[in-house]
């Protein structure tokens, strides 16, 4: 009696070869139980091929609230970078409210399940703007962004050290691509003490006047479901990401799926999603786009131990 397995699609003996250094020896990280995987087949192949090619070949782009940050820490939600800005130095309490009435508003429609990405678009470009629109009135003070930032409890997942050093130690370029605020975002890996020369951020920057007061933000608007517009515009420019194939693409929502458009002629991209919460209304569509899905995962562990192996030394063969 013949077995067709759908994801095998090598011999069945390479790939269980494959399988087994990966998860018995090489990286037991892709066993544990909050990693779900819809072809692990096409998975360990990629991986394989990627640690053959070697670190010169690699790129990582990544998003940043809630994939490079945690979701949650005891059971308290990690506030992202425009969550950062809600703080008294920097905005009047009106203006918190009407932040957080559009927070409640928009955030059910960015993750519904049953919404098209086209029924989003403009819903999304609407919220951003109406969230800039208020901070600009608000002429947030640069000077005192560091503060806000080292009170606001914002956590970087566990791991995070390990993450960043160990690309910057193999002059692997990370591109990090945040539909949140890029002055705050810089803040908080700085303070982090991992803003290595090989980060690349494309975000929301604000534009300050003379006196340092918030007047305007600079650039297209990048919200959660833009972001091949801005892969697109920024890949010229970005020198140091040319002539690596291979990438390593970190997300937290669909959208950020469209993060590697602006990466020409690739060979690999390998996809990883932080399924963080509405688990059992979303588990279906992020195992039917993303390569790995890691469920409720607050660590960068399955990210290191691939990257663990991809830059490895052993046999290349």
């Amino acid at each position: 009696m013949i077995y067709h397995i759908p994801w095998i699609h090598t011999p069945v003996r390479t790939v269980l070869a494959i399988w087994n250094q990966l998860t018995k020896t090489e990286i037991p990280e892709l066993a544990k139980c909050s990693v779900l995987m819809r072809e692990r087949g096409r998975v360990e192949e990629t991986i394989h091929s990627m640690q053959r090619a070697g670190a010169g070949s690699l790129q990582v782009i990544s998003d940043f609230d809630m994939t490079l940050t945690r979701f949650a820490h005891n059971g308290r939600r990690v506030p992202t970078t425009h969550n950062i800005l809600i703080n008294r130095l920097l905005i009047s309490e009106d203006c918190t409210q009407k932040l957080k009435v559009l927070l409640n508003t928009y955030y059910p429609i960015e993750i519904d399940p049953s919404r098209s990405v086209e029924e989003k678009l403009p819903l999304m470009v609407e919220w951003w703007t109406k969230v800039h629109e208020l901070l600009i009135q608000q002429r947030i003070r640069k000077d005192l962004l560091a503060q806000a930032v080292n009170e606001s409890g914002t956590m970087l997942r566990d791991g995070y050290k390990s993450f960043f050093d160990r690309l910057a130690e193999q002059q692997i370029p990370l591109l990090i691509f945040s539909a949140g605020v890029g002055d705050v975002l810089e803040e908080v890996i700085r303070q982090n003490q991992v803003f290595h020369p090989n980060v690349n951020i494309i975000s929301n920057y604000m534009d300050f006047d003379p006196t340092g007061a918030l007047q305007a933000f600079k650039g297209l608007l990048i919200h959660t479901f833009n972001k091949r517009e801005g892969a697109l515009s920024h890949a010229a420019g970005l020198k140091n990401l040319q002539g690596r194939p291979n990438v390593l693409l970190l997300g937290d929502s669909l959208g950020d799926l469209t993060m590697a458009d602006g990466v020409s002629e690739h060979q690999n991209i390998l996809t990883i999603g932080f399924l963080n919460d509405q688990v059992e209304e979303r588990k279906e569509s992020y195992i039917n786009s993303f390569d790995i899905v890691l469920v409720k995962d607050e660590t960068l562990d399955v990210p290191n131990a691939i990257l663990s192996y991809i830059t490895s030394s052993r046999d290349k063969k």
